[in-house]
Formats: C-alpha cells, sequence, structure tokens
C-alpha cells in the first residue's frame, strides 16, 4: 500500500491546524539545520523505540526526512509493528525546502 502524503497537502494539513503525529527520522545535525516541527526519531532508533510510542493504532502519523527514502523505511517498520495510519511525506524536507523557503 503506497500511502506518500505531497508536500503541499502536509502544508495544508499543517495550516488547517489538524492533528497528526509528525516525526523527523533524519539525523539529530540535519534537525537542527531545518526541520518542519516533527519529533526527532532517527531512522536508526525507531527499531528501539517503536515499542514506546504509545499511539493508538489509528492515529495518523507522517514521517519525514531529507528525500522520503528513510521515511519509507520507517513508515514500514511502524506499520509492521500495528500502525495502520502512517504516511510517508513524498519528496521530504528537499522539496518542503523548494516549495516553501526560496
Amino acid at each position: 500500500m503506497n500511502n506518500d502524503i505531497s508536500v503541499r497537502e502536509l502544508k495544508e494539513k499543517i495550516d488547517r491546524g489538524e492533528s497528526f503525529i509528525l516525526i523527523d527520522v533524519r539525523e539529530p545535525d540535519e534537525h537542527l539545520r531545518f526541520n518542519i516541527g516533527g519529533q526527532l526519531i532517527p531512522l536508526g532508533t525507531v527499531p528501539n523505540t517503536i515499542d514506546d510510542m504509545d499511539y493508538p493504532p489509528d492515529t495518523e502519523i507522517i514521517v519525514y526526512c531529507r528525500s522520503g527514502r528513510r521515511s519509507a523505511t520507517a513508515r514500514h517498520l511502524m506499520t509492521e509493528a500495528g500502525f495502520r495510519n502512517v504516511r510517508n511525506l513524498k519528496g521530504g524536507v528537499l522539496e518542503w525546502i523548494e516549495l516553501f523557503h526560496q
């Protein structure tokens, strides 16, 4: 199942004040340089922290990284752990910056 979300869709959700969990799976230095407000959980730590994520299984969770590859892996790991509504930010931070921070 492809459950990507576009940068524009995410921006609209944020602007509308919708409720969802936003997770940045990049490394701490990347997160410090620029982030869009997500909670930092680097991809390498996801397998060890997934059991501590106490979100209800149907909670909308949006994961992002630099380009969308690491977050696609995180989405897979979280889906395998039982989260049913995990979405990957297609294009990641690179596309966000291209569209909204020129």
